[in-house]
């Protein structure tokens, strides 16, 4: 019997052959072609297809480059199994306490936009060093992703810097703005990579009362009359580590005060593509005052360090690039480059669908299992949980969890100003499966009631 398959070609801008291959991959993803089935001879597939031998032929070619089908002369073209991905784990405790997305969407993806870098026109111009600011593509593309994936609309490709992920454009930015001894407005609790730079650099922070929406205006506006501070550090969508959304109005309070005191904004956005219904970011509402930081390490890889640095205005764009070329000479272009491919083509826009819906099954794991424990999620694909509690229980909670085979992340790594919050945050992404998140997440309920026992920490 003949081999059947009849794709259905979907339509777009880009060449027939592609979109074959790329039906032939949602038809193997979907079950609707099984390992080992042969493919339609080719000349066959063009007759009822009505396109020519030659895209068919093309198709075949691209889709063996990609690891979707094996050729064998004589015989045919088979589909492959899928590659089984394994992500890294490291050796012990299950993993709750990395923020970083589910590898699998990006994994399936790999082979294909390595296969299709070979194409590129400007891939060997990636062989040198990138421009100040990094490749034109890369920023034009960078742009695009902003604007699709959070809600900052209008960015101009031509303020954005090409970062190697969004640690060092909140390095880049900071330091444009700061000198040795400065002082850094931030949240009472905040992502510990931000701690670590003000660390390094020396800028005396000063972290600032929260309540259900983040950062509460009166404190920042005391905070700028007593110190005299003039930068503020601020991650308003699902913040990090309580996971909350500033609202609009919220939004507005902090803008009208940084336009009082002249107060500049370093925004954090890393996770505004998991939370579609937030308010615009800061860059939106204050584009004179905002370096808007993101990337795609959250999202599509981690291991592609690509991030985004949007400068607020000529002047600061030209320091952010010197405060780059100090540190680093050039913007990185590989990672870039993959990221620029698969932005360009459409598979990030498929990557973080998978990543957002797996998001939110994870999440509604989470819920599951700790319940009232849980502060209220402001998005269904929330990637971190926050547990409030004093510092004492969350110290208790975090020993017994890791004794018992899972690691939090430690309660004193988000606390900037002690004495305002505490808690513990829960990370669901760095698992390999939701089974073993399940696993992690019914340890650390167990510690919530203190029944863990002293289990083997091999449990991976």
């Amino acid at each position: 019997m003949l081999p059947t398959w009849t794709p259905t070609i979907p339509a777009g801008e880009a060449p027939l052959y592609e979109r074959l291959v790329a039906a032939l991959r949602a038809d193997i993803a979907s079950g609707a072609l099984s390992p080992g089935v042969r493919l339609p001879p080719q000349r066959d597939l063009a007759y009822r297809l009505g396109v020519g031998l030659g895209t068919v032929t093309r198709a075949y070619v691209e889709a063996e480059k990609a690891g979707l089908v094996s050729a064998h002369v004589g015989r045919g073209s088979f589909v492959n199994a899928p590659a089984e991905h394994r992500p890294y784990e490291r050796e012990g405790p299950i993993n709750l306490a990395q923020n970083i997305a589910p590898a699998a969407a990006a994994a399936s993806r790999i082979a294909e936009a390595l296969a299709r870098l070979r194409r590129r026109a400007d891939l060997s111009e990636h062989l040198a060093y990138a421009p100040p600011a990094g490749h034109e593509a890369q920023r034009r593309a960078g742009a695009a992703w902003l604007a699709r994936t959070s809600s900052y609309q209008g960015v101009d490709w031509r303020r954005l810097i090409c970062c190697a992920g969004a640690q060092q454009g909140l390095a880049v930015a900071l330091n444009t703005v700061l000198r040795p001894g400065d002082v850094l407005l931030t949240e009472a609790l905040a992502y510990h990579g931000l701690k670590a730079l003000t660390r390094y650099n020396g800028w005396r922070t000063r972290g600032l009362p929260m309540d259900a929406e983040g950062l509460r205006p009166d404190a920042l506006e005391a905070a700028v009359v007593a110190t005299g501070a003039r930068v503020l550090a601020i991650l308003p969508t699902l913040q990090n580590p309580t996971g909350r959304i500033m609202s609009r109005a919220r939004r507005d309070a902090i803008v009208e005060i940084a336009r009082r005191h002249d107060l500049t904004f370093v925004e954090d956005d890393i996770y505004g593509a998991y939370a579609q219904d937030a308010p615009p970011p800061f860059a939106v509402l204050a584009p004179e005052r905002t370096f808007h930081v993101s990337g795609v390490s959250k999202t599509l890889a981690p291991g592609l360090r690509a991030g985004f640095l949007v400068a607020p205005a000529a002047e600061t764009f030209e320091r952010a690039v010197e405060a780059l070329r100090i540190v680093a000479y050039a913007p990185p272009a590989f990672g870039g480059l993959i990221a620029t491919q698969w932005i360009e083509d459409g598979s990030a826009d498929a990557i973080l669908a998978e990543t957002r819906d797996e998001g939110r099954a994870r999440l509604a794991l989470a819920r599951e299992i700790l319940g009232d424990a849980v502060e209220a999620p402001h998005s269904p694909m929330a990637p971190h949980i926050w547990l409030p509690m004093s510092e004492l229980e969350a110290e208790r909670l975090a020993g017994r969890a890791l004794r018992g085979g899972a690691e939090v992340t430690a309660p004193d790594a988000p606390v900037v100003e002690p004495g305002h919050e505490s808690g513990v945050r829960i990370c669901l992404g760095a698992v390999a499966d939701r089974e073993t998140l399940r696993r992690g997440l019914e340890i650390v309920a167990g510690a919530l009631s203190s029944e863990v026992g002293e289990r083997s920490r091999a449990v991976i």
